[in-house]
């Protein structure tokens, strides 16, 4: 028999999870939590992000998350994220990159370049700042995951949603580069691709309801998809189970992406 801590355990890891005030970087905050790491709680608004870690702490009923506000387009605000996890629970042994923006829906032809430059900035830059943040510490410790939160639409082409598919591709290309570059300290570094998720970042697909009648009627698993479906990628990612995968996405997204022929 095996002996010794489970494959998915994350006591003594302190994680730093961007976007977590709702939708799947909540989801992931609290599965990380039950897990047995400490969590850091990070959006733009304070009081979303404190009721999200009062939530948690009386369900672990231990000192397991703490909130920090950060603007994702801001390298001081995420500067400043890195310093205030080390203060409180020392270096992150995991980052998930999670928040996201689309402030423009529509073809390429009407974006304004405020409009791609804050989807580049958000999306793809912001991340990687913040691995580089995190990243002198994992290497230093000869351990480290990081999760970036791309998409199925980093794979498809799109007519609405083109210069945040771009994002999310570029998202696929920074993970590779970074395994890459970390794998010989031990930092791995992959992404997780959500299908469509009943969260508000994507209520403009899931309220829609050509969209709804499409995915309950020809989706091979019938329906959206729910934050907590997303969490477990990210518990496995971040934990012992994950230590031989870098460089990779997983798709998850109910059978979509093998799928589409039938959509």
């Amino acid at each position: 028999m095996t002996s010794g801590p489970s494959l998915f355990d994350l006591s003594g890891k302190t994680a730093i999870i961007t976007g977590a005030s709702r939708g799947i970087g909540e989801a992931i905050a609290r599965r990380f939590a039950q897990a047995g790491a400490n969590v850091v709680v990070s959006s733009r608004k304070l009081d979303a992000c404190e009721a999200v870690v009062g939530a948690i702490n009386d369900a672990e009923g231990r000192d397991a998350a703490y909130a920090v506000t950060c603007n994702i387009s801001r390298k001081e605000d995420l500067q400043r994220l890195v310093d205030e996890t080390k203060s409180k629970w020392g270096p992150a042994d995991i980052l998930v990159s999670n928040a996201a923006v689309n402030p423009y829906f529509g073809p390429s032809s009407g974006m304004s370049d405020e409009q791609f430059d804050k989807i580049l900035t958000c999306n793809v830059k912001a991340s990687h700042w913040l691995s580089h943040m995190v990243l002198p510490d994992m290497r230093a410790k000869k351990d480290g995951a990081i999760i970036v939160v791309s998409s199925i639409g980093g794979f498809v082409g799109s007519d609405m949603l083109g210069a945040y598919n771009i994002s999310k591709a570029a998202d696929l290309q920074l993970a590779r580069n970074l395994a890459v570059e970390c794998g010989s300290d031990n930092v791995r570094v992959n992404c997780i691709c959500p299908g469509v998720v009943k969260t508000y970042f994507a209520e403009a697909l899931w309220k829609d309801p050509k969209v709804e009648k499409m995915m309950t009627q020809k989706l091979p698993l019938r329906r959206f998809g729910e934050p907590d479906d997303i969490a477990g990628a990210a518990v496995f990612l971040a934990s012992p189970a994950g230590r031989w995968m870098t460089g990779q996405n997983m798709i998850i997204d109910g059978g979509a992406m093998v799928s589409l022929g039938g959509l």
